[in-house]
């Protein structure tokens, strides 16, 4: 094309979305393409700190772990990993949790108690995934052949805490959280009882369960929200992803492929997690890039739930190995939110050009638009996922589910191993469903060509 006018970036842009940018324009060789000459990419991947506390104690996961920390003689250890948290959910539970339910009728407070942490596995309902268009950090439709994964009922979507703030706070400021006055949910008062839909409209009403329910998530999800990393464990976090750097067999990180697949063998460059924390509408995040030679479907994002599941855990950091082994893991996907494409990578391509001192062709990189793309990030991508996960607790759903379903396929991340698992499983091997498969699936479009590449 003629590009002889030096406005026309800007003449361009303004025909364009706010949502679609062109940075500048680099005079290449002939046979350049942007697909063939990418030698890496990176990805982002933004994520809650609270994904990081550990399970809650009467959860599945919560009583298992330190029983089985004790059976390896790792209980020492275990406490030691959980150390900087040890004092979230007691203080949660004495300060906000009892008090709400000392309030209310012993069978409703029993049943809410077993519907928060006790699910069962075998209760699904099937359904078909669903794509949300307005998924951020998407490109592609979800492959044909993805797996369908299944609903579960017992866990019920978390209430709208929307936060109407929508400036980015950098202060260390901690929203307050107070239960709200259980007596509006007494059984039998008439306070507690379903309120009537509005004339016109077809919404069931409440039952006094489902609205102490709610009150209650809601007070367990706005203190989680306060929870601010410490540095201890951001530096766990930083170890745990330094151990997917080299080439390894990521067969344990994808769909349809087995342990002995050379194509499952992958190179990742780095993995790292911003020093400093974010804190956008009081609800802390850490920003994690990943760089990799190409990733297979699914990869980044069940990297990212292995990375946190270590950690929340408390399990040695030495499982990771395990995940690169023969033995089949199960891995969810995170959610598909807090995911998006940095940066394409062409070096090799720069650096022949560089070789050949071509003039009038340039180097194909981001790095003279840095201000620019970071300020069209947070306006375009960022904005949007804090809101998504504001009004949906997207990334609680999912670990809380993780954590309650009574399974034993995730019990390899306890002191005992995957000796834990396999010996679980063999105990109930007539229920084949796996965590996988009964978790809330979020979203499940990707960005994945046709290929198993992410990108």
């Amino acid at each position: 094309m003629i590009i002889e006018d030096p406005a026309i970036v800007e003449k361009i842009n303004e025909k364009l979305s706010s949502q679609i940018r062109v940075w500048g324009i680099e005079r290449t060789n002939g046979s350049f393409s942007a697909y063939q000459l990418c030698d890496s990419r990176v990805y982002e991947y933004l994520i809650p700190t609270y994904c990081f506390l550990p399970p809650h104690p009467e959860s599945f996961l919560g009583k298992e772990l330190p029983k089985l920390a004790e059976e390896a003689e790792d209980l020492a250890g275990y406490q030691e990993r959980q150390g900087e948290v040890s004092s979230f959910w007691k203080e949660t539970e004495e300060n906000l949790v009892k008090p709400f339910l000392e309030g209310l009728d012993s069978e409703l407070s029993e049943s809410i108690r077993k519907a928060l942490y006790d699910v069962e596995p075998t209760s699904v309902e099937i359904q078909p995934d669903t794509v949300s268009t307005a998924d951020v950090g998407t490109s592609e439709a979800k492959p044909a052949d993805t797996e369908v994964q299944p609903i579960n009922p017992q866990v019920p979507c978390a209430p709208d805490l929307s936060n109407t703030a929508q400036s980015v706070d950098g202060s260390d400021h901690q929203p307050s959280v107070s239960a709200p006055d259980s007596s509006t949910v007494r059984a039998g008062d008439s306070s507690g009882e379903a309120q009537k839909p509005k004339e016109g409209t077809n919404r069931a009403p409440s039952s006094p369960f489902e609205t102490a329910l709610k009150q209650l998530k809601h007070i367990i999800i706005a203190r989680k929200k306060t929870y601010r990393i410490d540095p201890k464990r951001l530096a766990r976090v930083q170890s745990v992803l330094n151990q997917y750097v080299g080439t390894h067999n990521f067969h344990n990180y994808t769909i349809s492929k087995l342990s002995r697949d050379p194509s499952a063998k992958r190179v990742i460059k780095s993995f790292t997690v911003a020093p400093k924390p974010i804190i956008i509408n009081e609800t802390e995040w850490l920003s994690l890039k990943v760089h990799g030679q190409s990733f297979m479907m699914h990869q980044i994002r069940k990297m990212v739930t292995m990375a946190a599941l270590i950690v929340r855990c408390g399990c040695p950091e030495e499982r990771m190995n395990d995940s690169y082994g023969h033995d089949k893991l199960t891995l969810p996907k995170a959610p598909s939110l807090g995911l998006l494409l940095e940066r394409p990578v062409f070096d090799s391509y720069n650096s022949k050009m560089r070789g050949d001192d071509v003039e009038g062709k340039g180097e194909v990189g981001f790095e003279k638009y840095e201000k620019e793309i970071a300020e069209f990030k947070q306006r375009e991508i960022y904005e949007r996922i804090f809101r998504e996960e504001d009004a949906q607790d997207t990334f609680h759903t999912f670990f809380a589910s993780l954590d309650s379903v009574r399974r034993p396929d995730l019990l390899y991340l306890s002191s005992l191993g995957v000796t834990a698992a396999r010996r679980q499983t063999a105990e109930g091997e007539e229920d084949t469903k796996s965590v996988e498969q009964i978790i809330p699936e979020v979203s499940d479009d990707e960005g994945e060509d046709a290929n198993g590449q992410e990108g």
